[in-house]
């Protein structure tokens, strides 16, 4: 979400006349786009910042200046905490609100001596504001959903991306439309909770996501679709069904469970037990037997015991999962985790973690090894830094590296892949 927010702005920006670059002594605007998830990220917004205030400062003493724009969640969660901290940041923004960046340069430029701040929700005035997508490249994000009802006891999003709204179906295909027009192939809808999509369809009839995606696999350009976030309780048969049904939904799917314990599961407000979630898996497999299968892990919630860290362990090791992501928990201010007793002691978040990650990353290259010698379509999408390489992903989402010239950029080739590891392939392009 926070890439798609990034390409966003960089949309605003463009129809202010501005234009990008990669070398911030050029640069007379910079954002910064945060993130508030875990401890780790939102720490690393003011390191960065650091690293830019003798630029700002040097600008200043040649007299031109250098504006600095902080956005989305460690903003909206910290507000005044923020400007007191990072006082040389010119405007900050909440994520539903860069779309007032014009409006915020116009009072910045006649009123210099002033900082700004803006963290309202105004959801749907966001999308209706924003100028015309632009293609990412040739794989691209589209948000169709934004905010979260389910409050998980350890999460920010409620509070900082607000109540679930989803964006109107004609709205989310005409903007899908304008990315398939510009080059965009491959497309992942976006949103914290994704599947919990609802909208009406044309004739005013109720809409799901796999109605919505079975109108945007419609769209001519458009050649893979993917879906993230999923939430368990929220998947529904239909769902599953377009896995089976739709060619364009690609054999992928992020499904986080969090924790294998339900003991767990209840204390971070995880609205479905393990046996759902592996009903949901079953299902999917038998509907589309080559799904690759991502998750997210959380070790080290308050009150985690041994039991509960190996219940995590089995249910890894009976669903088999070709992805993962995993972290220590992190408590985030505000959050009823972050209050609980029973907190687990950081060496020992450290251990299960480690343990954790060992079998996962030995699923991921014994999932990763059954492709080799198999051969594979792979949309190509941007050079190596090897020359004569260029980069891709597999329908199941696996980076795929592949010597080929650079005029296949954009395409779907067909790859005999010659060499797995757990986190890419390396194939040769066939004929």
């Amino acid at each position: 979400m926070n890439v798609y927010d990034s390409s966003r702005m960089a949309d605003v920006m463009k129809a202010l006349g501005f234009e990008q670059t990669s070398d911030p002594q050029e640069a007379d605007v910079i954002i910064f786009n945060t993130c508030h998830i875990r401890e780790k990220a939102s720490e690393k917004i003011f390191s960065e910042l650091g690293r830019f205030k003798p630029l700002k400062k040097q600008r200043q003493a040649q007299g031109r200046d250098l504006i600095l724009i902080v956005a989305g969640c460690v903003v909206q969660a910290e507000s005044a905490e923020f400007m007191d901290r990072a006082k040389f940041v010119d405007i900050a923004l909440g994520p539903q609100t860069y779309h007032r960046l014009p409006e915020m340069l116009r009072r910045l430029e006649h009123q210099r001596q002033q900082r700004l701040m803006d963290v309202d929700f105004p959801a749907i005035a966001k999308f209706d504001s924003l100028p015309s997508a632009n293609a990412q490249g040739v794989s691209s994000f589209l948000a169709i959903q934004e905010g979260c009802d389910r409050f998980c006891s350890y999460c920010v999003v409620p509070y900082t991306r607000g109540a679930e709204y989803s964006r109107p179906m004609r709205e989310i295909l005409t903007e899908a439309q304008q990315l398939a027009d510009s080059g965009t192939k491959d497309l992942m809808l976006l949103g914290q909770n994704v599947n919990a999509w609802h909208g009406e369809d044309d004739d005013g009839n109720p809409s799901d996501l796999s109605r919505l995606i079975e109108k945007v696999a419609r769209i001519d350009g458009i050649e893979r679709i993917r879906y993230v976030t999923s939430y368990p309780s929220d998947f529904t048969d239909d769902m599953i069904k377009m896995h089976r049904d739709i060619p364009k939904v690609m054999p992928y799917l992020h499904l986080p469970v969090q924790s294998g314990s339900d003991r767990i599961l209840k204390k971070m407000n995880r609205r479905y037990t393990v046996t759902q979630y592996e009903d949901i898996v079953l299902k999917l497999r038998e509907a589309c037997p080559e799904i690759a299968l991502s998750s997210d892990f959380i070790v080290g919630f308050p009150d985690e015991n041994d039991c509960d860290f190996e219940q995590t362990m089995d249910l890894v090791k009976r669903v088999g999962f070709a992805q993962s992501y995993s972290f220590k928990f992190s408590p985030r201010p505000g959050t009823p985790a972050a209050a609980m007793k029973a907190q687990i002691p950081e060496e020992v978040k450290t251990k299960r973690l480690e343990a954790l990650q060992s079998v996962l990353i030995e699923q991921h290259a014994q999932y990763n090894a059954l492709f080799l010698g198999k051969e594979i379509s792979v949309l190509l999408e941007s050079k190596a830094k090897k020359e004569g390489v260029l980069l891709g992903h597999s329908p199941q989402m696996q980076n795929v590296t592949v010597k080929a010239d650079e005029s296949l950029l954009g395409q779907i080739v067909r790859v005999r892949i010659t060499k797995t590891a757990a986190t890419t392939l390396d194939g040769i392009l066939q004929e």
